[in-house]
Order: structure tokens, then sequence, then C-alpha cells
């Protein structure tokens, strides 16, 4: 990072215009527009005043050794690890701190080797461990300012569980403002924060919210795979996504029905015929099962709604109508599918 991607990073952060940035100093704006382009360099004399405005050293506003390439830091950051088997915890600190201050534009530095130096205080019995802890969640804060997406991120991340260490939850809350409104684990961390601070039925709802959008979410992943598969000929696979989809199901207390219709598809595709007449009656006989999602205790804080019995009756309508379907010609003559169809109609 050459001196004008410095000064233009850090101005940015401030909120700070060229033209605000110029007025202060004393300067053009088309100098400090030449400095950011590298075109030119500040005097030597506005170095100073520069890192003061900025809120920055004159060692970063300075430094050009921020070029460590990842093979460099993966190297580097081994050497710590093993450092800190073998040798006194703020001795290991003290070479970091310094590395980090030779290199304070190395953002995947700071992070990588605040969360090593971060995870060895929490599992170890170290002398004045707030001092180290509050050095390294101001490199927590550094990596905020990130414009790699991946280091903010995991940056907020250590700094929310720091402080819901800390039992800091107002601090903790903070930090989810890192992660957009549809990311899970913004809802995950809130829940969590309303679990420590008597907020029982939010937690318990928003947990349960998770679980049941997972298990949809799942359910189009695997769907999607499935698909793949049936597409390239593998029966084998598709087969087996099916299970792994009917499995899920049951695990999430989804009712039968959703556990069995998966599988019809699949069966279709292959015209396998003693299948298909095995998984079209199980689905005929677990229709009224469809929204028993409803009624699990995995959901009992949600207010999820049951299906309207118009809806089951139109469900089971269709279906009846598909047994007559050319989808299905392949199963004509079939005693166990006519027989099916027989009991069907008679029930209805």
């Amino acid at each position: 990072m050459t001196i004008g991607e410095v000064i233009r990073k850090y101005r940015k952060q401030k909120g700070m215009t060229q033209e605000e940035m110029a007025t202060i100093l004393g300067v053009t704006t088309p100098a400090v527009n030449k400095w950011e382009r590298g075109n030119t360099m500040p005097d030597v004399a506005l170095l100073a005043p520069i890192a003061r405005l900025l809120s920055i050293s004159t060692d970063e506003l300075l430094s050009y050794k921020d070029n460590l390439t990842d093979e460099e830091i993966n190297q580097y950051l081994h050497i710590v690890q093993e450092d800190l088997k073998n040798k006194d915890f703020h001795d290991v600190f003290l070479s970091v701190k310094k590395k980090i201050e030779e290199f304070p534009n190395s953002e995947k530095l700071i992070w990588q080797a605040a969360i090593i130096l971060d995870s060895k205080l929490m599992v170890s019995d170290i002398r004045d461990k707030d001092n180290y802890e509050n050095t390294i969640l101001k490199w927590y804060e550094r990596c905020l300012d990130s414009e790699d997406e991946r280091i903010r991120k995991e940056a907020a991340d250590s700094l929310f569980h720091a402080y819901i260490r800390k039992e800091n939850y107002d601090k903790a809350a903070h930090y989810l403002e890192y992660f957009s409104f549809d990311n899970p684990e913004r809802k995950r961390k809130k829940a969590l924060i309303n679990s420590k601070t008597g907020k029982r039925t939010e937690a318990y709802r928003s947990y349960e919210e998770l679980l049941y959008t997972g298990y949809q979410q799942m359910q189009l992943v695997l769907n999607d795979l499935r698909l793949l598969y049936m597409e390239d000929d593998d029966y084998e696979m598709a087969k087996k996504l099916v299970e792994v989809s009917s499995s899920i199901a049951s695990a999430f207390e989804m009712g039968k029905y959703n556990e069995v219709c998966i599988a019809l598809d699949v069966a279709a595709w292959k015209k396998d015929v003693e299948w298909t007449a095995h998984i079209m009656r199980e689905i005929l006989e677990s229709v009224d099962t469809i929204s028993d999602f409803a009624y699990s205790k995995l959901y009992r804080h949600m207010k999820l709604k049951s299906v309207a019995p118009s809806f089951i009756a139109d469900v089971k309508k269709e279906l009846l109508k598909s047994l007559n379907d050319e989808t299905f010609d392949y199963m004509n003559g079939n005693e166990e599918w006519e027989k099916l169809k027989k009991d069907t109609y008679e029930k209805e």
C-alpha cells in the first residue's frame, strides 16, 4: 500500500472529502488528489499533520511494508503457534506486536495473529490477561475497516464472542451490525444475547425459526442436487438423496407426508413399478399429516398455521387425478396400482 493509498483509505474512513482535507491542511484539492493517485508525495512537513488528521501514526502513514504474501504470513503464524508451545506468552505477544507494528497495513496478519493469541488466552491461565486482551480487541477493531468482507465478518464475530464472555451484552450487540439482516448468523447471535439477558421466549422463538428455515434451505439444496444427478442419469445418487431428504423431514418432525412424497419423482423417473405403487399408497394414506409440523414441540414458540382442511382435500383430489395421469402410464395394468385406485375412489 503506497502512502497515497494509506491517505485515501483513512480519509474515507473519517468520512472526509478531498476538499475538506485540503482546507484543513492548507493545500489545494488537486494536491490531495495527486497524493492519493500516487503522482506526487506530500511535503515532509505535512506528514505529522496528515497522520494526526487521519488518527494514525506517522509509521503507519509511511509504511510500505504491507506486501506480505499469504505464504509469508502463514509461515510466520506457524512459528508463532510453535513459540506458544515452548515460550512464555508475554514474549510471544511482544514479538507479534512488533511484527504488526512493522506491517501495520497487513490486515490478514493482524486478524489471524489476533485469533491465535486470543485462543491461547482463552485456554490458558495467564497473568494480566486483561491487558493482553485489550490489545487484541484493538487489533480486531482495526480489521473491521478491511475491504475484505471475510476479514470484517471474522473480526466482528471475534469481538462479539469476546464481549459475550465479558457479559457486556450491549457491546456484543453492536457487532451484529456487521452481519446482514438476512444472515442466519445475525439471528443466532441475537438469540444468544436474548438468552443471556432474560428474553428467553424471544431466544427460543429465534432458534426455532432458524431450525425451520434451515430445514427448508437444506431440502431446496437436496432437491436441486437430486435433479442434477437425475439429469446425469445417476439413479443410485438420486435415490440416496431421496433417503437423506426423507430422514431430514423425519428428524425435523415435518410429518409423514413430507417424509414420503419426496420419493415419487424419482420412482416415476425410473418407471419403478413396485416402488411407485408403494410410495403412492403411503402418500395417499398420509395426506392428513401434511401440516403435522405445526404441532411439533420443536417449534412450540412459533406461530405456525396448520393447513386448512380444504387444502388437504384439494391435495387428495389432485393425487387421485394423477393416478390416471400419462406420467404413470407405465403403471397401467399393475395389480397393486389398480387396487390402489379402486380403494382410494371407494374411500372418497
